[in-house]
């Protein structure tokens, strides 16, 4: 018999029941590390006592009145992220892969404004995701989404990342847009090359297309800076967030240009509970914290700590670990055993971390970890590691 809640996830054997910063409070009473920090959903950890007091004021003003009236706080909101990027506009979502649907619809819709409605390819890469709906897992390609879901939607094609060739053979006179995360995050924690990025927006240019970044889970400080295209000097047309900008309330942004978004008028896209004032107030909270200078840079001293702890639990378990990579505090580290065991022996050392493609496993603590945290975590993973190597 079906369970009453559809058996679409490969849960762990955990119930928590309570969260304070980098911790977690599973219903046995047991406290676990967790430097998974909901797949880079809490950027300022569990109940962060700014956050609390403003979802709690705004749940005794106003939940929920639709797009059909104007929204205060998505208004505040939107200028904020406007302020601190190169976007011009914000229509917001409840998640990442509805905010990455708003991006290729704007981008469909842009060529479709201009006379060009023939426009509406897009070229993606292997190994990327954007999310779980059937355009999202058209543009991502991979079977492991895909399988059982078909037909695909048409007008996706994949190539491999840092194959600027390929990519170039790729785009023809019906081609719109380029689609790229800076950072993957599913495919393995693997940093695109700055380079690569340059040339990519260089094709752009040279064949007037729009270029879509996807930083739902490398953006919003978790790599040092706000966003992660920014180390490369690249901007994008249209760039889908998530994960952390609501710090564990959902939410969801498409920003862009205001020419990426010339044929986005009134009835062209929407949403029932997008950009709501709960989720907008909270929001408004996490760029105010995240988007301070001072912020990031320790951001960037923490990830210098945790990876340079990481590099040598690494160098101390050869036949369990190969490599340590990432940017800022998405950091991914390459085993040699199933990544599950990883996974799997840390629950027993009570540190939690996320699997990932390439046989990674994914550390995104809180962007606010403490640095006791932080050693503590390579502790419990250095235990995790010793118990497997007593198995070898």
């Amino acid at each position: 018999m079906i369970p009453a809640i559809m058996p679409t996830y490969a849960r762990a054997p955990l119930t928590f029941v309570k969260g304070e910063g980098s911790w977690l409070v599973d219903d046995q009473g047991r406290r676990f590390l967790d430097v998974g920090g909901g797949i880079a959903v809490n950027a300022l950890g569990h109940a962060h006592p700014e956050l609390v007091e403003t979802l709690q004021y705004q749940a005794t003003q106003l939940w929920h009145t639709s797009n059909l009236y104007h929204i205060p706080n998505q208004t505040e909101l939107a200028e904020k992220l406007v302020d601190n990027t190169f976007a011009d506009s914000v229509f917001f979502t409840n998640s990442g892969t509805e905010a990455m649907e708003c991006a290729v619809k704007m981008a469909r819709k842009y060529f479709s404004h201009i006379g060009q409605p023939e426009r509406y390819k897009m070229i993606a890469f292997s190994d990327s995701f954007h999310g779980r709906t059937l355009g999202m897992i058209s543009a991502a390609g991979a079977e492991k989404l895909t399988e059982g879901f078909g037909p695909m939607l048409p007008g996706f094609t994949q190539v491999p990342l840092h194959d600027i060739e390929a990519v170039a053979a790729a785009i023809d006179a019906q081609t719109a847009a380029i689609i790229i995360e800076p950072v993957q995050g599913e495919g393995g924690i693997i940093p695109v090359e700055d380079q690569f990025l340059r040339d990519i927006r260089t094709l752009c240019a040279e064949h007037g297309l729009l270029l879509i970044m996807d930083e739902i889970q490398c953006g919003v400080g978790r790599t040092g800076k706000l966003f992660a295209h920014e180390w490369s000097g690249v901007t994008p047309d249209i760039m889908a967030v998530a994960k952390g900008i609501g710090g564990g309330f959902p939410l969801g942004a498409c920003l862009a240009t205001e020419a990426a978004a010339a044929g986005m008028v009134a009835g062209s896209h929407g949403t029932t509970y997008g950009g709501n004032p709960m989720a907008c107030a909270v929001g408004s909270k996490v760029v105010d914290i995240i988007a301070n200078p001072d912020f990031l840079a320790g951001v960037s001293e923490k990830s210098g700590l945790f990876r340079q702890a990481l590099e040598g639990l690494v160098a101390s378990h050869p036949q369990v670990f190969e490599q340590v990579r990432g940017l800022g505090l998405m950091i991914g580290i390459k085993c040699k055993v199933p990544n599950m065991d990883v996974v799997n022996a840390g629950y027993d050392a009570a540190v939690l971390t996320i699997p990932g493609g390439d046989n990674v496993i994914r550390i995104l603590p809180p962007l606010n970890i403490s640095n006791e945290d932080i050693i503590e975590a390579v502790a419990r993973l250095d235990q995790a590691a010793t118990a497997i190597e007593a198995k070898l």
